[in-house]
């Protein structure tokens, strides 16, 4: 994976880069929210996930001199810029919601403060990167909720879009919530647990499939998992695993542990499987089901009682083949005019594209038993005090109102870095994936449900829903 990713931008980041410096307004503060307008697959949620990435982007953000005389080679650019681009280093101050945190439509999930050729020349790489990561962690986590406590793996190295999809793929469904995957590297270098067995290729290599299997009993008779489906699953496939097991594990002193079924009907056929091996007396052989498994295809299995104890679940988690786009944008919120945060809006005939002005902050109210009630955008600078009675209001619909009483609020907002450097200690894996299941099982159950979910709170603090009033009546003026 290449460290120095300085370039992977838009290029039009550059030109403004260029026109910024050319205006003299490079060093101009300026604010941008990132944030998603829409929760994949209908959801009630999503999952954040990728900040780590971005992190290490920021702190290896430089130009090299290929990168240099590459954009000098364009022709389009003054020597005084690229001199600036040559001396570059990063400035900005950062804020960002954790990764594995539940996350909702608008909220801001990063902030960025600082020079906006800098502010601005990031969009690509944090989009990119959030976008992906957060895509792949939701969808995981609804496959892990359908598997209903059953494991779940990531199976879909070889159907990802590329090496990197690949790689930060298995980290972002491992957030979510598999155990494990069949990405090697991502062991070796995020400790995500590989795993694997055989392919069918192995089975077609031997002259039977009894041979077969009898072999790979040989090789790993304390982790004896076999695939069952190269022929036929219930006349030969299951049969053979049997026999190995009595010939060739028993007189070890072993027990095969689990059989794959890799195609057909895995509900028919787990559930059969099951019968034969439990009559062998191996109730505790494990049955895993793979083959363009989702979310809906495992539930429906589970409904009508498949016998699988895991899945492996392919390419439609690695792709998020459902729905394959996460949907983030970046926005100009803010500029600074002297000592002065000036707001600014995006209008469009689309309402859901109406950005929320102004530099913020972003709290989460729980409930005395710790279930989030809603989360609230405010100003940068306001404090929710949970001692005193808060009222809360639909955005749109502001008649919709209920007044909070003993509950509590924190901020979801983390620096992340102050002036280029970063303040912030970046949890393990592990710590990420626990927050994520911590904080889902936190969730109301009805904000869970696959099929129109309940739609969780996301309010504007009345100083904010002032300000973006009193800014869209202004342009409402201006054009009439």
């Amino acid at each position: 994976m290449r460290t120095n990713l300085t370039l992977l931008t838009d290029f039009y980041e550059i030109t403004m880069a260029h026109g910024y410096f050319d205006q003299g307004i490079a060093d101009k503060i300026a604010y941008f929210d990132l944030y998603f307008r829409r929760i994949p697959d209908g959801g009630g949620f999503a999952i954040m996930a990728g900040l780590e990435q971005v992190v290490n982007y920021l702190e290896n953000l430089s130009f090299t001199k290929e990168d240099i005389d590459f954009l000098r080679s364009k022709e389009c650019f003054s020597e005084e810029f690229l001199n600036y681009l040559a001396n570059f280093r990063f400035e900005c101050d950062v804020w960002a919601v954790e990764e594995g945190t539940p996350v909702f439509p608008n909220e801001p999930l990063i902030i960025v403060k600082g020079p906006i050729l800098q502010a601005q020349f990031i969009e690509t790489m944090l989009l990119l990167t959030i976008n992906h990561q957060s895509l792949i962690a939701t969808k995981s986590n609804r496959i892990v909720r359908a598997a209903d406590g059953r494991t779940v793996l990531e199976f879909g190295s070889r159907r990802a879009q590329g090496y990197d999809g690949a790689y930060y793929g298995a980290r972002a469904a491992y957030i979510g919530g598999c155990v494990g995957t069949a990405c090697t590297i991502a062991e070796r270098d995020l400790g995500i647990p590989a795993v694997g067995t055989m392919a069918h290729s192995w089975v077609q290599v031997f002259p039977d499939e009894y041979s077969a299997f009898c072999a790979y009993a040989a090789v790993y008779p304390d982790d004896c998992l076999l695939l069952v489906d190269t022929y036929n699953v219930l006349k030969s496939g299951v049969p053979n695993a049997i026999r190995v097991h009595n010939d060739v594990l028993v007189p070890m002193g072993k027990r095969l542990k689990g059989i794959r079924i890799d195609s057909g009907d895995i509900t028919y056929l787990s559930k059969k499987a099951r019968k034969m091996l439990d009559e062998a007396g191996l109730a505790d052989c494990k049955i895993i089901a793979s083959n363009s498994l989702d979310e809906y295809i495992i539930r429906e299995a589970l409904m009508h009682g498949a016998q699988i104890d895991s899945f492996g679940v392919g390419e439609r988690l690695i792709t998020s083949r459902s729905e394959p786009v996460f949907g983030g944008v970046y926005k100009l919120v803010a500029l600074e005019s002297g000592n002065r945060i000036v707001p600014k809006i995006k209008l469009s005939e689309n309402v859901s594209k109406i950005t929320n002005p102004g530099f913020k902050n972003l709290y989460r109210l729980f409930a005395k038993d710790e279930s989030p009630i809603a989360d609230v955008i405010t100003l940068h600078d306001e404090v929710i005090d949970d001692t005193k009675p808060y009222t809360i209001f639909h955005p749109e619909y502001t008649w919709k109102k209920t007044t909070l009483t003993d509950f509590k609020a924190e901020p979801l907002l983390k620096r992340i870095f102050d002036k280029g450097k970063c303040v912030y200690k970046l949890p393990s894996l592990k710590e990420i994936q626990e927050r994520c299941r911590r904080q889902v099982d936190s969730l109301w159950d009805e904000i869970k449900r696959f099929e129109n979910p309940h739609e969780y709170y996301v309010d504007l603090s009345l100083p904010l829903w002032n300000i973006k009033q009193k800014l869209l009546g202004s342009y409402v003026d201006e054009n009439n």
